[in-house]
């Protein structure tokens, strides 16, 4: 997935982590392949919480990062992603309402100028890949 983000240019400005072991070893791998250095918070608030505990984190994001990575745990993330999608491909929402794998990358547009103001029903579904779709070559169809 870190290979596919890097030749994707979708390079993070902050990434917020997990705590948990299996968050923390994805990162590392993930981040191993990024060609710039990005900026880390290691989250505990993040292990095993609701969507809306998720949110309540990412509102703290401050007002300069532009691109925020994730990387926690279900099913908080998968029910948060589908709480703020309001519009998209429906082939992609279709997908994801299916199923959030392991490893997955959901990338969801805001017009928004500040973290805090991120709510349900406000973002764009830009994309969902898997690793199976990166895998079997279909990640251009994302």
């Amino acid at each position: 997935m870190g290979i596919y983000m890097v030749e994707q240019g979708l390079l993070p400005d902050l990434a917020m982590i997990s705590t948990a072991r299996r968050t923390m070893e994805t990162w590392e791998l993930i981040r191993a392949v990024f060609t710039k250095d990005i900026m880390q918070i290691d989250e505990p608030r993040l292990y095993d919480a609701s969507a809306k505990a998720i949110l309540d984190v990412i509102h703290e994001t401050p007002p300069d990062v532009k691109a925020l990575l994730v990387v926690g745990h279900n099913p908080g993330l998968h029910q948060l992603a589908l709480k703020l999608i309001r519009t998209g491909s429906q082939k992609n929402l279709s997908r994801l309402q299916q199923k959030y794998p392991t490893a997955a990358l959901v990338v969801i547009d805001f017009e928004a100028s500040k973290w805090n103001v991120v709510s349900e029903s406000t973002g764009q579904l830009e994309r969902f890949v898997t690793p199976k779709s990166i895998s079997s070559g279909l990640s251009g169809l994302v």
